[in-house]
This record gives structure tokens, C-alpha cells and sequence, in this order.
């Protein structure tokens, strides 16, 4: 029986050490005879392991969402929402006005009938999300103030935000184990991004900032399929809309007239102006996908097309039902990119014409299916570690390493003689396993972490050390070897357990409040930890079973 379970534990213990071995040097994909050789089995060790910026070299970029440019546009939005939505009800409503600066955010109704406030706000109220702002009523006037605290909970949700779009634009971009987090004060609006391995910042930084504000609108022009009314001038057109708080100017950016394949810039032609309905059909938040379509085949002559999300297919079915032989805008970040007539019935898809590049047009349909930023990005700090620097800090931590464990080797050799071979053997595996760990996890290496394993292989040797002293006391206190080594292993395995329990919560407790780099020693230290408890007891105590099942009398034991 007890032989059986000697092969159990062998089998298991060469099992994994196989998986080990695979996960660690193995090649990914096809395998060729390349793969087997020295430097395919370094390079399938450099392609396995997903690198830190400080190993691999990247982008380190610190953005700042222009918060007070969220509120000062959500203030202003506000105002015109709360002036329309009275004047649809057909209450006494003059004007309206606004302050967004200091840190003050006020919007302001200007009423004619006071007795009629009850029903303006009411109606306001329907409209316009005013939840968060403090109302008062001053003469004939209905003000909206938004406090101290409703600013910074505003704020931290435009930085939550920005930083779900960020991480969505930059994960579809195909950046592997980017880092992005908060940085400095709740409501800063600060952002950190590392980009380990970008060869491209300045592509990465024009995608995060880049605005993606689309529209449908409805086109102010006569109703039949003669040419769209424009304008020559601005003035002109605002002109046209006295009186029609519902309208805005917008510049018409005629497609027709992008450059083609042999040309370098488009000709110069005088802009143009339409006017447009507000609020919108339906908005880019209504998108469900957006993708890059060549119309010609031709790489510079692509365009965007896209779908809707169940609830703005119907509200844009039911609009264009109600605007056949109508114009539509199709608007994005405030200029309207292209116009279609109506001629029936649309629900559910739509795309804007025009000659992008086929790059242009990738960057667009990804920013469009992330959503548009809730304000912009101004970037404070920029820098870059290049490949070399991120190959010095490898060969250092690698030398550092390599160091440790060959003089912990050969202190384990000296001090314990046959039975430090074992804890070598141990101390290997324990290794090997965990950056096998670390590549099953997905998780990124860096120094911090390189400085984790040194770590491990410390608490590895400790693990081993009270094992091979408790069985010398036990030597010494007349047992056999075979009692020895089992009184060893039982009663050093629940000191064992309880330094790694310790350690182990003191390591999560890093891992859920420390940064990127400091998350990265503790899920080391952990796998390291974790593993040891199979190196250094499971492992090293099958060693010893198999050495009496050579030897089953034997009488000293080389420790």
C-alpha cells in the first residue's frame, strides 16, 4: 500500500512539474524544430511571461479629465433644457441665464408671473435632472445652484467614466496588461496609464483623447430632394433661427469634396453652414457597434457604418416615419459630416460617407463604440522607458535572482549536506511553478515582482530549514530515521502553515490598497507562497519516502 501511494505522489508530482515546464518554456502556436533550441526556448520564455513597463519598456502618461469643463457644459446644457422645457409647457418664461466659473454652477429662470413658479418648476423637473442641485426662488427668478459636494461626486463620476472609456479605447487598441488607475485626489480627475511595449504613443494618445460625440439631427431645409440649404457665412445662418431656441448653426462638412487617392489635401472651398434641430434623435450613447467599411477596396477610401441599440432603433424608426422628404444630419463632434433625404422609413442602421484612411476610419468606429468622453483630456506628464533601459532592469533582476538562489544553494549544500540536494530540488520547482503561475494568471512581471520570487525563494529555504532542524532534534532524541523524518515533517508543518497564513494576508492586504507595481509583488509573493506549501512539504517529503524505500534500514541520515 504504501508503495502505491509513493507512485501517486510521484506521478502527481511529475505531472505538474511537466505542466510546469510547459507553461514556462513551451512555444505558443505551431510548434517547429526552432522552438527546442536554445534561443527558441529563450524566446518562448520572453513571448509566455507578459512583461512590466519598467521590463519591457512603454508609455507612462499622467491625464487629467478637464472636470470644470464637464460642469461648466453640463450647467450650460441644463439651462437651455430648463429653458425649452418650459416654454413647451407654454409658461411664463422670459429667459435664462447661467454662471459656471469659480467653482460656481448656477442656472437661472427669469419668470413673468411668479404665481406660476410651482407649475415651471414641475415642468422643469420632468426634463431636466436637477436631483443634485439646491432650488430657490428670488424675486422673479427660479435659481439652481449646485453645492460644494454634489460638484466633487460629479466630478469623480466624469473620472469613472473617462476611465471606462479610456480602458475600453485602449484594450480595443490591443495594449496588453495596460495599467490605469486614479491618481492624486478623488475629484482631481487625474489618470495614470502605463502602456508596456507601445511602439506608437503618440497614436495611443490621439485615440484616448479623441472625441466621439455622435448625432442624429434633423436638418432645417425645404422639405423635397433638392440641395441641402446651406449658408455661406455663420451670421447668416443665425440669422435664419432668431427667435428658435431649438436650432442651432453648425458647419456642413461636405464629404464631395475629401481628397481622392491622388490627391494630397482637398481643394480649397469656402465653408459652409446649416441649421439643425435640437435635442438630437438619438446620440452615439444609443450605438451598439461601429465598424470601418471599404466601399472601393481601396485603403483610402473607407466609411463608418453603424447600428443602434434596441431603444434608439425605435426612436429613430419613429422619426424618420414622422420625416419622410426631410432632411437628416448625421453629426459628429459638432459638425455635420454628411446629410441624407429621407426617403422611408429607418430603424436600426446608418453610416457616415466620406474618403477616411483605413487607419482614420479604425480610430473613429473604435472611439464611437467606447462612447464619447465626458470632457477633455490634458496630459501633465509623459514618459518613456525605452526597450534598452527595460532590458538593463530584466538583466539586473535576472542577475539578482540568479545570485540568490546560487547562494542559498550552496548554503543548503554545505549546512545539510545530502538532505540540502532535496531542498534544492524544492527550491527549483517552487521557481519553476511560480511564474508558471504567473503566466496562467495573466499576470504582468515586474521589478517588484522580480523582487517577490527573491522573496519566495527565501520563505522556500526558510520552509525547508525548520523541516531539517526539527529532524535533527529528533535524531537527536533516539528515534529511527523513518520516525524522525515523519515526526519532522508533522510537527514543522504547522509553523510552516502559520508563516505562510500570516504572510499570505499581509500580501492581499497589499494587493487590494497598493498600486499596479506593488499588486504585482504581492500576487508573486502569494503564488510563491502558495506553491511552497507543495514544493517544500508534498515534494520534498516524497524525496525522503523514496530514499527509505531504497533503503529501508537505514540508520543515518546525511542532514
Amino acid at each position: 500500500m504504501k508503495n502505491s501511494s509513493l507512485w501517486i505522489r510521484t506521478a502527481i508530482i511529475v505531472v505538474i512539474t511537466l505542466i510546469g515546464i510547459y507553461l514556462v518554456f513551451g512555444p505558443r502556436g505551431s510548434v517547429s524544430g526552432e522552438d527546442f533550441t536554445w534561443s527558441g526556448i529563450k524566446e518562448n520564455l520572453a513571448q509566455n511571461i507578459n512583461l512590466g513597463l519598467d521590463l519591457r519598456g512603454g508609455s507612462h502618461l499622467v491625464m487629467r479629465v478637464k472636470t470644470e469643463k464637464y460642469l461648466k457644459d453640463l450647467t450650460e446644457n441644463n439651462q437651455t433644457a430648463a429653458l425649452l422645457a418650459a416654454q413647451e409647457a407654454q409658461l411664463p418664461v422670459s429667459d435664462a441665464s447661467y454662471i459656471a466659473e469659480n467653482g460656481n454652477y448656477q442656472v437661472t429662470l427669469n419668470v413673468t408671473d411668479p404665481s406660476k413658479n410651482d407649475e415651471i418648476i414641475e415642468a422643469v423637473r420632468k426634463k431636466v435632472d436637477f436631483s443634485v442641485w439646491n432650488q430657490s426662488t428670488s424675486g422673479n427668478s427660479i435659481i439652481w445652484t449646485l453645492p460644494n459636494q454634489a460638484q466633487k461626486l460629479l466630478k469623480e463620476q466624469a473620472t469613472d467614466q473617462a476611465m471606462k472609456i479610456i480602458d475600453g479605447r485602449i484594450n480595443a487598441f490591443g495594449v496588453k496588461e495596460p495599467l490605469l488607475q486614479r491618481q492624486g485626489a478623488s475629484d482631481s480627475g487625474q489618470i495614470l496609464l502605463q502602456m508596456p511595449g507601445v511602439d506608437d504613443p503618440e497614436r495611443i494618445k490621439k485615440l484616448i483623447g479623441a472625441e466621439s460625440r455622435l448625432a442624429l439631427m434633423k436638418i432645417v431645409s425645404p422639405p423635397n430632394p433638392s440641395p441641402v440649404q446651406t449658408y455661406p457665412t455663420k451670421e447668416a445662418a443665425e440669422q435664419s433661427i432668431a427667435g428658435a431656441p431649438n436650432r442651432r448653426v453648425m458647419v456642413y462638412a461636405d464629404r464631395d469634396e475629401m481628397p481622392t487617392a491622388n490627391q494630397q489635401n482637398p481643394p480649397d472651398k469656402p465653408k459652409q453652414f446649416v441649421v439643425v434641430e435640437t435635442p438630437a434623435v438619438v446620440d452615439g450613447s444609443e450605438l451598439r457597434d461601429a465598424q470601418a467599411v471599404s466601399r472601393t477596396g481601396n485603403d483610402s477610401d473607407y466609411q463608418i457604418s453603424f447600428s443602434f441599440k434596441p431603444g434608439g432603433a425605435q426612436k429613430f424608426g419613429e422619426w424618420t416615419g414622422k420625416n419622410i422628404g426631410n432632411y437628416m444630419a448625421v453629426v459628429l463632434n459638432d459638425e455635420v459630416k454628411s446629410a441624407a433625404y429621407i426617403k422611408s422609413q429607418i430603424f436600426d442602421s446608418g453610416e457616415i460617407s466620406g474618403r477616411f484612411s483605413k487607419t482614420t476610419a479604425e480610430d473613429l468606429a473604435l472611439t464611437l463604440k467606447s462612447g464619447a468622453l465626458p470632457a477633455e483630456i490634458e496630459y501633465q506628464e509623459e514618459r518613456t522607458v525605452g526597450p534598452s533601459l527595460g532590458a538593463d532592469s530584466i538583466e539586473s533582476g535576472v542577475e539578482a535572482s540568479i545570485g540568490g538562489l546560487v547562494l542559498v544553494i550552496l548554503f543548503m549544500l554545505f549546512y545539510y549536506r545530502g538532505a540540502g540536494v532535496n531542498a534544492v530540488i524544492a527550491l527549483l520547482l517552487n521557481l519553476l511553478l511560480t511564474i508558471g503561475g504567473l503566466i496562467v494568471l495573466d499576470s504582468t512581471l515586474t521589478l517588484p515582482g522580480i523582487a517577490g520570487l527573491i522573496l519566495g525563494i527565501g520563505m522556500a529555504v526558510d520552509s525547508n530549514v525548520l523541516i531539517f532542524e526539527r529532524i535533527r532534534e529528533e535524531l537527536r532524541a533516539g528515534f529511527d530515521v523513518r520516525k524522525a523524518i515523519d515526526l519532522g515533517f508533522d510537527r514543522a508543518f504547522i509553523t510552516i502553515i502559520d508563516t505562510h497564513i500570516t504572510t499570505i494576508i499581509s500580501s492581499i492586504i497589499l494587493y487590494l490598497y497598493g498600486s499596479g507595481p506593488i499588486r504585482g509583488f504581492a500576487v508573486t509573493l502569494i503564488l510563491g507562497l502558495l506553491i511552497n506549501l507543495f514544493s517544500a512539504v508534498f515534494v520534498s517529503r516524497t524525496i525522503f519516502m523514496w530514499l527509505l524505500e531504497r533503503n529501508p534500514n537505514m540508520k543515518k541520515l546525511s542532514v
